[in-house]
């Protein structure tokens, strides 16, 4: 099975932002392009994985299906003219590669932040998509749960998800240290450029809900703000908001500072009030600190801090690196003994069939009590014989022979005749 599953890849590393929202699919896109795949092809251990930075289908197939797979993805997309954009795509097929690439992904090393904490959840929402269709076979299931369980070993043993390692994270993880981590501030957020989109994601994943957006342009604001249940404001009525907010983050485009002294002086500032500027050139004048009870953040400070935690990160990739190794391999050892389960069960059944025939000849002649001893005793005799047996199938699994030895037991035990009479009396 580790030999059929295989992937396509559109990520950041490839495509442009544009190209990646023209392809991207919400879960509806999702779960139908999987119900096509699946009447098209016959596909089974089909997983869709789709974010603002990735879309990816894995799979289980024995022809490398990977061009018309992504061919059919562009077409679901309304995108006719496939040939302009397969080359933004990556295709994984030899050995190992698809499964490896799952794994670096759901741990954040192919992150645009690497180590980004948020790709666990989005790859766990994908599987539940495999799960509800009947997609996931016993492949993915514990494909799918190994690489939950090193994900969690990569968080416990390595420092490879310490600190905020984006800007718009680091600001937002700034609002818990100043206010407390378990307050819950009134947060304007001013300016919805990517920056300022991307705080809002990071806003609503941190549960935070007293959240005003304001934009020049409204309906970005609008459309943000349903998305995340957030407040929209009035981007006239600026001052007032700002009044009101514990903690202002700013991300404009301008030339000159929009929050002045001037903006300022009718707003009383009660406790404190929080600046987060994360403006190039800076939106929040400097000198507006000098206001009693006000403090100013600016990117300067917010990139320092996303630094220090980027850096930690890139330098514990050596140690998430040897982790995936670890659970690739073993992943890879646990697949290579399902081709010889069906040799080991049936193997358990034809001496199993053979223990109950001997035992049904003297039943007769034996009481309850004595029927109970005889089989317990050959059913402990049945479970040493076998499992020399079946440690070899295993050792032979890692060494690539399994083969040679199944053909061995087969002959040895007649296994085939037996399955088949097996069949023929369950029916």
């Amino acid at each position: 099975m580790l030999d059929t599953f295989k992937a396509i890849s559109l990520s950041h590393k490839m495509a442009p932002l544009q190209v990646r929202e023209l392809i991207a699919l919400n879960e509806d896109e999702a779960k139908r392009l999987m119900i096509r795949l699946r009447d098209f092809f016959g596909l089974t251990d089909l997983l869709v994985i789709s974010t603002c930075n990735r879309t990816e289908v894995y799979y289980a197939f024995e022809q490398d299906l990977n061009n018309d797979i992504a061919r059919l993805l562009l077409i679901e997309k309304g995108l006719t003219d496939t040939a302009n954009y397969l080359p933004y795509f990556q295709f994984f097929e030899a050995n190992d590669q698809a499964v490896r690439h799952l794994f670096e992904v759901c741990v954040g090393l192919h992150s645009q932040v690497v180590g980004d904490m948020q790709i666990p959840n989005q790859v766990k929402q994908s599987y539940q998509w495999s799960a509800d269709l009947e997609m996931a076979g016993p492949f993915l299931h514990r494909l799918m749960h190994t690489i939950f369980f090193t994900n969690k070993r990569v968080a416990q043993e390595t420092p490879f998800r310490d600190g905020a390692a984006s800007v718009s994270y680091a600001a937002v993880e700034l609002i818990d240290e100043l206010v407390g981590a378990h307050q819950n501030p009134n947060v304007l957020v001013i300016g919805l450029g990517e920056i300022g989109t991307d705080v809002c994601k990071n806003l609503e994943s941190r549960k935070l809900t007293n959240i005003t957006l304001c934009n020049r342009t409204q309906t970005k604001a609008e459309a943000l703000a349903e998305q995340y249940g957030f407040r929209v404001a009035d981007f006239d009525n600026l001052t007032d908001e700002i009044r009101r907010a514990d903690v202002i983050i700013s991300s404009v485009m301008r030339d000159d500072p929009l929050i002045t002294p001037e903006l300022l002086k009718d707003v009383n500032v009660m406790t404190f009030k929080y600046f987060i500027d994360l403006s190039v050139p800076r939106s929040v004048d400097a000198s507006v600190e000098q206001i009693p009870g006000v403090l100013v953040y600016n990117i300067d400070h917010i990139r320092n801090r996303a630094d220090e935690a980027l850096n930690q990160r890139l330098a514990a990739i050596p140690q998430v690196e040897a982790i995936v190794t670890q659970a690739v391999a073993e992943f890879g050892d646990w697949s290579k003994e399902m081709v010889v389960s069906p040799t080991i069960n049936k193997l358990k059944n034809a001496l199993e069939q053979i223990r109950r025939d001997e035992i049904a000849r003297h039943l007769k002649h034996l009481t309850p009590d004595e029927s109970e001893k005889v089989d317990k005793i050959t059913r402990g005799i049945m479970q040493k014989i076998i499992k020399l047996p079946v440690l070899q199938l295993k050792a032979a699994c890692k060494r690539g022979e399994a083969e040679t030895l199944i053909d061995v037991l087969n002959d040895l035990f007649d296994l085939e005749r037996h399955s088949v009479d097996e069949s023929r009396n369950s029916h």
